[in-house]
């Protein structure tokens, strides 16, 4: 019995072991105070190595990182290397995984490559991430790619605001409003009554006025620029290419809360990777990108003439550009902007608006947590999520929702049911138990929580190791949400078995319940967290803890 124990301890300890095989790939990165200059504004920001975005470290799969980062401000700072997995104590959020790095010290991270793909790396403290405190991360794969591809380029988009976070937050705290440009005025009410007749219009009116929400609200923050890597639209960011080149373009969503549409017009896109697994190529003419997410594309050039980058934002409130060129300064066209901003229904609140049984409005103005007052779905009587209807488009939308996408042109638009894995990264097998996550808030105090309980409220989410856990995600507010568990990965379930995609963000549209299910392989602390950095500022956050790990579960394996 002792020499099984002892086996079994000393197999479990080597897999958590470092690997020491590979070679060291060393960066030195420094945070720093910086100026973003969009050629409209200058404001006072937070980058890396002197600059907003900062670099992109370029990885190998199999090989061990070693980042020392010194941390050049008056305030603590932190780097969470976002979508990797690693040793939980590596992983850079503060009160969770380490205290942080104090001004003035350099914290090295150490960890061993374990994937390929498109990544990204942030600061998990306070604002620094909307303040500019972004980078990219390309990692090269032991193997071939799947796919052939002549040249790359990395686009990094990002939605940045004059005001700083901290001030963003205080001002939605304030009036939750504070930042939506599109209020429907008389001139929609007019417009809304001769489609729609005056009875309806007014039920209607009236509806989303006893519920104190609005149609339009579907970017909390609007006002900004758009930047790709760092430029914005007219500073023109170029990639060049040569006629008839493969050019992957590797995007990544850095924004704070804005969700972008990509599209380059006059050229097919392949969706070869999503979240930095290879996927089954996917031809498209335009996709939506979640905040946090990455979508790798190929696309080839034929013409010698430049192709505009454009990525709108989903309420059409801004948007960043950029060019492909066949040389330096041509500047793509700029394609014609879709003015009209896309409104919220009744589907999109979790209700068919002929039939609104089982809502109490009276409980409305209570200002009960788990009432409705001002946008409180904690407790919304009479609707079952799980049975709602999934749009015809898009099934990860709700039936008559008003956030279904359409691509400009009106040809493909990407959809998560489009996402097949390329090679299965685990074996098929049923779950072990399901975890419910109710999305919740109250929009009229700003305040954002998962199952009614903000994250200074909440018990972690206690998790064993080994296990296979079904999680379920309820979606009871009229704003989308980018989950995103930190050290593992996510399926998410599109109805394809084993060949449902790996992500490491899964956004959850207004309305909807959409299911993913994690393989509980790496212990210790984790963050789980809507990744709208003010919703996660303000509640819908959760720690995770994983009991157990490889040595334990070898014991238990060892004694049967």
């Amino acid at each position: 019995m002792r020499k099984l124990l002892g086996r079994a301890l000393l197999g479990a300890l080597s897999t958590i072991a470092v690997s020491t095989a590979g070679y060291a790939a060393t960066y030195n990165l420094s945070v720093d105070y910086v100026t973003i200059d969009t050629g409209d504004m200058k404001t006072k920001a937070i980058g890396y190595n002197g600059s907003s975005p900062g670099p992109t470290l370029r990885l190998k799969e199999g090989e061990d990182a070693v980042i020392n980062v010194t941390n050049n401000l008056d305030e603590t700072t932190s780097i969470h290397w976002h979508g990797l997995i690693l040793p939980y104590q590596m992983d850079g959020v503060p009160g969770i995984s380490f205290t942080g790095i104090e001004p003035g010290e350099t914290f090295t991270y150490r960890f061993p490559v374990k994937q390929s793909g498109t990544y990204w790396f942030h600061s998990h403290s306070g604002f620094q991430e909307p303040d500019g405190a972004y980078g990219s991360i390309v990692i090269e794969p032991e193997k071939r790619e799947p796919f052939k591809f002549d040249r790359e380029y990395v686009v990094v988009l990002k939605d940045k605001h004059p005001h700083s976070g901290a001030r963003i937050l205080r001002n939605l705290k304030m009036m939750p409003d504070y930042y939506n440009r599109n209020q429907r005025t008389l001139g929609d009410f007019i417009s809304d009554v001769s489609e729609n007749g005056l009875g309806e219009t007014l039920s209607e009116r009236g509806d989303w006025g006893s519920m104190r929400m609005m149609p339009t609200d579907i970017e909390d923050v609007q006002g900004f620029v758009g930047l790709i890597n760092g430029k914005s639209p007219e500073q023109n960011w170029t990639g060049l290419f040569e006629p008839n080149e493969r050019v992957r373009l590797r995007f990544i969503n850095a924004s704070a809360m804005t969700y972008f549409d990509v599209r380059i017009p006059g050229l097919e896109m392949t969706v070869v990777q999503a979240d930095g697994n290879n996927v089954q190529p996917v031809k498209v003419d335009e996709f939506r990108i979640s905040v946090a997410e990455t979508y790798d594309v190929i696309v080839q050039p034929t013409a010698e003439k430049p192709y505009a980058i454009m990525a709108e934002s989903m309420g059409r409130s801004g948007y960043a550009f950029g060019s492909l060129s066949p040389q330096e300064g041509l500047k793509a066209e700029m394609p014609a902007r879709r003015m009209d901003a896309p409104l919220l229904t009744m589907a999109d609140m979790g209700m068919d608006h002929g039939s609104m049984a089982g809502m109490d409005h009276s409980s409305m103005g209570s200002g009960n947590e788990n009432g409705m007052a001002g946008m409180d779905h904690s407790n919304m009587a009479g609707m079952d999520h799980s049975q709602m209807g999934m749009s015809k488009d898009d099934p990860f939308y709700a039936a008559g929702s008003g956030l279904t996408p359409k691509a400009a042109n009106g040809g493909k638009f990407l959809s998560y049911a489009d996402l097949k894995a390329q090679k299965p990264l685990y074996p098929e097998r049923p779950a072990t138990r399901e975890i419910e996550l109710r999305l919740t808030g109250n929009m009229e105090r700003y305040t954002w929580s998962i199952n009614g309980v903000k994250y200074e409220d909440a018990e972690p989410i206690r998790l064993k190791y080994g296990e296979r856990v079904r999680f379920k995600f309820v979606n009871e507010t009229m704003m989308s949400h980018p989950m995103h568990l930190h050290g593992m990965w996510s399926i998410l379930d599109t109805g394809n078995g084993k060949w449902d995609p790996v992500k490491h963000t899964i956004n959850i549209n207004p309305g909807m319940t959409v299911y993913s299910e994690t393989e509980v392989d790496e212990p210790g602390q984790w963050a789980f967290h809507c990744h709208l950095s003010y919703h996660m500022a303000s509640g819908m956050f959760r720690k995770v803890v994983v009991e157990g790990g490889p040595a334990v579960a070898a014991l238990e394996n060892g004694v049967q």
